[in-house]
């Protein structure tokens, strides 16, 4: 989520000092560096009270001098892993962290949620202890994607796999109210992402959502192709999860490989190291458009509450972008935004099949990206 973009949009009637959940046994490096990343945060940031949810023993391992007033270790003596199944495990290990932490926004004690554990997990325990918000099956993982012409939002990246037509075109309408509401676009343009560019060109679900997208009040302007992404093609593209999660680190380690041969070039000598005294300016500005890192996480769009789901290798620095954007954004209200704008639109209403979802949440609902955040 583009840092930037949501501090500019925070209105007068915000949040005035969110309480942020923070998964500190999440991750490929938790705890250490989910702990050292939050408190290093928080010590900058005394308006936003930090709730380090873990095993205390081992989250005070890693804090190096007194805990500031402001953070407070919440116990919570099991863990999901990284390579279990994501709802058997949720439902199973009820003192999870990943547990606690959604309990904790369910109760009040909390306004958000900020995790860079198992992706699957976290979305099933917030479907389990939050809910879906009114007229949404299946939650979806927006994530802003950086182009030349400023960024779009790119949804679902890993929430859950193999969507139909109906789940698409939901994902299309949260994007394009979370582009509306939160950051700021005027008639926000939607499309879905497909083999082809011409209408309807692409599998069954594509052909399916562009049938619903046509009938709704959004504006739908078809297909685009991979390659148009980088060029900005829709200000809302729509996939599956499965798709959306391999353009994004597709994205993300294109870009790293760029700057490494662009590093590799500049080491040439002789003139390598002259070239770059001159394009050093540009290529720090080039660098941070493209730093994913300081976009610390990704919103669930469709629960009851707000949820961030950032990196699973993600390192401190990452964490740290990952509590401020979980402050800014329980600061911003989306999912009451999001819900307040489908009641107005007359979407906020329960399918059929919502309601018996809700109350099973089984393992294999919501189907979930396998091995880690998104």
């Amino acid at each position: 989520m583009d840092l930037e973009t949501l501090t500019r949009r925070l209105g007068p009637d915000v949040l005035a000092r969110p309480r942020v959940a923070v998964d500190a046994m999440g991750g490929d490096h938790a705890p250490e560096e989910v702990v050292r990343g939050a408190v290093d945060w928080a010590r900058l940031h005394p308006d936003v009270d930090v709730l380090l949810v873990g095993d205390e023993p081992r989250i005070r391992a890693f804090i190096d001098a007194p805990l500031p007033s402001h953070v407070t270790i919440v116990q919570a003596s099991e863990i999901v892993g990284m390579d279990e199944s994501a709802a058997t495990a949720v439902r199973r290990k009820r003192d999870a962290s990943i547990n606690v932490c959604m309990r904790l926004v369910r109760e009040g004690r909390a306004d958000a949620v900020v995790t860079a554990g198992h992706t699957g997990a976290g979305v099933a325990s917030a479907i389990l202890h939050l809910g879906r918000l009114p007229g949404v099956d299946r939650p979806a993982l927006a994530i802003q994607m950086v182009t030349d012409r400023g960024p779009f939002v790119l949804l679902d990246i890993g929430a859950t796999t193999d969507a139909n037509g109906r789940n698409l075109s939901q994902y299309a309408r949260m994007g394009a109210l979370y582009a509306e509401r939160v950051l700021g676009v005027e008639d926000p343009s939607v499309a879905l992402l497909s083999i082809g560019e011409e209408r309807g060109k692409g599998d069954l679900r594509v052909q399916e959502a562009t049938v619903l997208l046509d009938r709704m009040d959004v504006r739908f302007i078809g297909n685009v192709e991979g390659r148009d992404l980088p060029r900005h093609p829709a200000d809302i593209v729509v996939c599956d999860a499965s798709v959306g999660n391999v353009v994004m680190k597709f994205f993300e380690g294109l870009s790293s490989a760029i700057f490494d041969m662009l590093r590799t070039e500049f080491q040439r000598k002789p003139w390598g190291p002259i070239g770059y005294l001159f394009m050093r300016p540009g290529l720090g500005r080039i660098r941070r458009r493209f730093d994913y890192e300081r976009l610390g996480g990704s919103p669930l769009l469709g629960v009851k509450g707000t949820v961030l789901i950032t990196h699973g290798r993600a390192r401190r620095r990452m964490i740290g972008y990952a509590v401020e954007v979980g402050a800014l954004a329980a600061r911003a209200r989306i999912p009451e935004s999001i819900a307040a704008a489908m009641v107005a639109d007359g979407l906020g209403r329960s399918s059929p099949d919502q309601g018996a979802a809700e109350a099973t949440a089984t393992p294999e609902d919501p189907a979930t990206v396998p091995g880690g955040a998104a």
